[in-house]
């Protein structure tokens, strides 16, 4: 179950993951050309439920991991920043604990269609450098 609208958005988006890629407690970095700019980002799977956010940190804007594509906590229960320790809630991206409490990672929007999980740039909010 993805996580994210449903509806048919403009342009293409771009293939990150075919459903059932991922298993729960997993992630998959992938990048996406918007306004000019490469985005990092992740798909994380919680549950079943996919959703996917941009590779920023709210707390100051780093990558969340250091070691590449680990961003779970060790019980696979948040996701968490590698730098400062600040947890988040993996179906909201919310941060529950840490220097940027009740702040939110940027959202990816995600469509699924056939097998595919398709990713689209951010529209609502101003991309993060």
């Amino acid at each position: 179950m993805v996580n994210q609208a449903k509806k048919k958005r403009s342009g293409r988006g771009k293939v990150v993951a075919r459903t059932g890629e991922l298993m729960h407690g997993t992630t998959k970095k992938f990048r996406l050309q918007c306004r000019g700019s490469t985005l990092e980002a992740i798909l994380v799977n919680y549950e079943g439920k996919i959703s996917a956010y941009v590779n920023r940190c709210c707390h100051i804007s780093l990558t969340m991991d250091w070691v590449d594509n680990q961003f779970f906590t060790e019980d696979k229960r948040y996701l968490i920043c590698a730098n400062h320790g600040a947890t988040y809630e993996p179906t909201t991206g919310e941060c529950i604990w840490g220097p940027c409490f009740g702040a939110f990672l940027q959202n990816v929007p995600l469509e699924v269609s056939r097998d595919q999980i398709r990713a689209y740039c951010p529209e609502d909010k101003k991309l993060r450098e």
